[in-house]
Order: structure tokens, then sequence, then C-alpha cells
């Protein structure tokens, strides 16, 4: 999970085989659409074999917004 570096308190949660080259691209301003022109930082991150099980778990991540908030308030 990645934390915009700024005021507001806005997460990103994305799956990658490349975690450095991914936060590189969204700072660079060439990640996501919604990523772009924002510096993030990573606050969380799980390792997974498959990308089945990546997705799945992005998905989870994604829509549970008690444990997003509580990733997030755990690295303030």
């Amino acid at each position: 999970m990645l934390k915009l570096i700024s005021k507001k308190s806005i997460t990103y949660v994305g799956y990658t085989k490349d975690l450095k080259k991914r936060i590189s691209l969204h700072n660079s301003g060439k990640g996501a659409k919604f990523t772009r022109g924002r510096k993030w930082k990573l606050i969380y991150k799980e390792k997974f074999i498959s990308k089945n099980k990546a997705i799945s778990r992005e998905y989870y991540i994604k829509k549970n917004r008690i444990l997003r908030n509580q990733i997030k308030d755990k690295n303030i």
C-alpha cells in the first residue's frame, strides 16, 4: 500500500512483480492515472507466490476500509 506524501491521507493499493520500479513509475508520473502528479511512499507490502493470490488480496484490501485505515494509522 502506498500513502500520499502530503497533508491529505490518501492511499493506493496495487500489485506488481517489481516494487521499486512500480513506486519509481508512480512518483515520476508514469504510473496509474490515479497516481500521476503525486509523490508516494510505501507503508505496507505483502509477498505472494501466485499472481491470482496477489490479485485476490489486492481486491480484499481495496474493499476493506477498516483494514486500510488500520494499516494507514499504524504508518502515520
